[in-house]
């Protein structure tokens, strides 16, 4: 039987992603980096604390939240996914179920009506979740919601409602994880680079140059694919959707997206539809 293996599209071995919370202005400055740098990411909102129109906030507030129309200018859709983070921040895990599914679809709706969009991820509030939360975003229409537990590793997720990033951007093993990707250009098994934080907190700490540093470096490669978070999620679910013959040599791809992958060290693009021998 053929040694078959995923690669992203373009037949890349390394996806790189990111995912940051709550809207504020920060986003601004991060987004202008991301932009010089062709890298993607998702942005996970609270549409039910949106900043007033006209909010002034005091000098020295570093957590700032956007209006709903400094967001709607914000998040370019080429390079910005949109998320559900809660309409109002809520601890989920802790709330009844009947509130725990009035502030996810709540938030999910105003988004999709905000931004014109159909949105299907999400981030934990504080991280915090259960069984009974996941089986909530299910029945909201959620497809992947992200932790904050950092793995540490470019592993492809298992369970993509319990979604671990590769690391926080203050995290200490942030260059040395770094290093490790620009490393892989030849590994074998795909390698997903998830970062994620608060983009408020380069502010708070004074470290914009962290994040300066991390997309300089891991920016603009061109056999790394860069993807936000829902992209990535199709782009798998696609791939493991291929059927294939009792010996795996034929191989049918029944979604509509072109997929990548290697048979004993060879690349193959599988085109949506295409019924082919590998």
């Amino acid at each position: 039987m053929n040694r078959i293996t995923m690669r992203f599209p373009g037949g890349r071995v390394r996806a790189f992603t990111m995912s940051y919370d709550d809207g504020v202005e920060q986003d601004i400055r991060l987004i202008s980096i991301m932009k010089k740098r062709a890298v993607k990411g998702t942005f996970n909102l609270n549409s039910g604390l949106y900043a007033p129109e006209g909010t002034v906030y005091p000098a020295g507030q570093v957590h700032r939240r956007m209006t709903r129309e400094m967001c709607l200018k914000t998040y370019d859709p080429s390079i910005c996914e949109v998320a559900v983070h809660g309409s109002k921040h809520p601890f989920w895990n802790r709330q009844p179920e009947g509130a725990r599914m009035l502030d996810i679809i709540e938030d999910r709706r105003q988004l999709e009506k905000d931004f014109g969009r159909i949105i299907r991820g999400a981030a934990y509030p504080y991280g915090a979740y259960d069984e009974a939360t996941v089986q909530t975003l299910k029945s909201a229409g959620i497809v992947y919601c992200r932790t904050v537990n950092s793995t540490h590793s470019f592993a492809l997720p298992d369970n993509w409602l319990a979604l671990n990033p590769t690391c926080h951007h203050d995290d200490k093993m942030l260059f040395e994880l770094t290093d490790r990707f620009l490393a892989a250009g030849n590994a074998e098994e795909p390698q997903l680079f998830y970062l994620w934080g608060h983009s408020y907190e380069f502010e708070q700490y004074d470290h914009w140059n962290v994040i300066e540093e991390c997309l300089e470096r891991v920016g603009g490669i061109a056999d790394v694919w860069y993807a936000t978070n829902i992209e990535v999620y199709d782009y798998v679910k696609a791939y493991r959707s291929l059927i294939y013959n009792a010996e795996g040599n034929t191989v049918y791809n029944p979604t509509d997206k072109e997929v990548w992958l290697t048979v004993d060290g060879m690349t193959h693009a599988i085109g949506a539809g295409e019924y082919r021998s590998i």
